[in-house]
This record gives structure tokens, sequence and C-alpha cells, in this order.
């Protein structure tokens, strides 16, 4: 029998689910991925995620939040929307938020100016917060600790970094999302070498589906989609590289998850 695990970044209100999302959600509790936490990037999708939330709240939580992408098109006025959206009781984290100087689809001036207000409201709502970051070490570490001591916590979603930014972040006291980027050869070598130097009590397992399915799946998918059924491959991965029992890892990362988003509160 499976582990019982818990995919905490899943874009499930994605369109490329619509035609066939309950099959999806099926499949991940076949392979023993029986909580999943719904990924809010904008206003259209956090309400979309909460909606997907209230048919199966035991199964899900959303966060709620502006991805950086997203962030010039994000303005003061949009702020009270985005406040009554944290405090409902289906989402468990401020976000998806942060800074992203890879793409830069947001001038740095609006993407800073988002995702300060973004802590701002998670401290004010008392959740903790989902956090992006993609070529944008040292000012989003800035951002962060200005606002660290008030916040109830926060993950590094989708963890990509190297060991300065890994130890930054376990410093501060972040806990750590690993996606199936660590399954990839060619971009996530350093991953597998990093992995074993996060403490368990912080450490969670994610998809990010449908983006990032692992390169090594066996037999290939007929698409490119990840799912959060791909969820336990991951935790293969993991677990071979830092040299642990899988079952160990998926329970340690179910504890911190569950209580990290909020279920059963």
């Amino acid at each position: 029998m499976a582990p019982p695990l818990v995919d905490i970044g899943l874009n499930l209100a994605h369109d490329s689910f619509d035609h066939d999302r309950d099959h999806v959600v099926d499949a991940a509790v076949m392979a023993g991925v029986n909580h999943m936490v719904i990924t809010g990037s904008t206003l259209a999708s956090t309400r979309a995620a909460i909606e997907l939330v209230r048919g199966a709240p035991q199964m899900f939580r959303a966060t709620a939040g502006i991805h950086p992408h997203h962030a010039r098109e994000f303005h003061a006025q949009d702020v009270p929307d985005l406040r009554r959206l944290l405090l409902a009781a289906e989402v468990g984290a401020a976000g998806e938020c942060g800074l992203d100087y890879f793409r830069n689809f947001s001038p740095h001036e609006d993407q800073e100016r988002v995702f300060r207000a973004q802590l701002e409201l998670a401290v004010e709502v008392g959740k903790p917060v989902f956090l992006h970051q993609r070529d944008a070490h040292d000012a989003f570490l800035a951002i962060v600790r200005d606002y660290w001591p008030r916040l109830k916590g926060g993950v590094a979603h989708c963890f990509t970094g190297d060991a300065r930014e890994l130890d930054d972040y376990l410093a501060l006291g972040l806990s750590i999302g690993i996606t199936g980027w660590i399954c990839d050869e060619r971009r996530g070598q350093h991953l597998r070498d990093l992995v074993g130097r996060i403490p368990l009590d912080r450490l969670m397992l994610e998809t990010d589906a449908p983006y990032l399915l692992p390169r090594d799946l066996e037999p290939k998918p007929k698409t490119r989609r990840n799912e959060p059924r791909y969820l336990p491959h991951i935790l293969g991965t993991v677990a071979a590289c830092r040299g642990e029992p899988a079952e160990r890892i998926a329970a340690e990362t179910t504890r911190n998850a569950l209580a990290f988003f909020g279920f059963g509160a």
C-alpha cells in the first residue's frame, strides 16, 4: 500500500485539467496522495481554487495570492478582495507570492510592491506564506527578513536554488518544497546533492502540476502534463538521495504539510 502523501503545490484550477479533473484527483488518491493544496496565483485562480476546496474540504486546501508574473495587474484597490480570499477557511496559506527576475513578466518594482502587500496581509490574517523565488534571491531574502518575525511561517515552493540559497532559507526558518525538478538529470543534479541537508521537519513534497513532469518517469506519459499521482515518484527520488526509507519521509512530510496548511483545523 502506497504511503499517504500531501502535494503542497498543485495548479488544479488550470484549464488543462478542465476535461478530466475528477479523474486526475481519483488517480492521485489511488496513488496515495490523500491531501492536495491548490495554488492560487491570481484573484481569479484563487477563487477557482477555493471553489474546488469546497467540493472536498477534507482533501483540499487552497493558497490565495498573486504570482509575481501577475504583479503588474494587481493594484491597491484589489487588496480588499485578496484580504477576503485570505480570510476564507478553505485557504491555508498566502501566496503564491514572491519575486521572479528570470522571466520578468512584471517590472521589479511591481513585483516588490505586490510581494510586500501580500506579506502584510499574511501577517494581518495570521497565515503562513507560500513563496516563489527565481533569480531574485538577495532581493527576496531582504524582503522576507523584514516580515519574518511577524509571519506564521513560510515554505520556499519549488526550491531549485543552490547551496547558498538553501542555507539562507534554512537559517531564516523556512520550510522547503521539493518538486520533480530533482528528477531532471540535466538541471536537478545539484538538488540531489542538497536535499539531504534539509531537516526532515522542514521538508515538503509537491508536483507543481501541470508543470514540471519528472523527466525520468517510466513508462513515459502520453502527454507532458504533470499530475499529483506522480508525487510518489518524487518521494522515491528524494528518499534515494537522502538514503532514508520512503515510508519515513512520507510520514514526516505529510505531518509537516498537514500542520502547515491547517488541515483538520
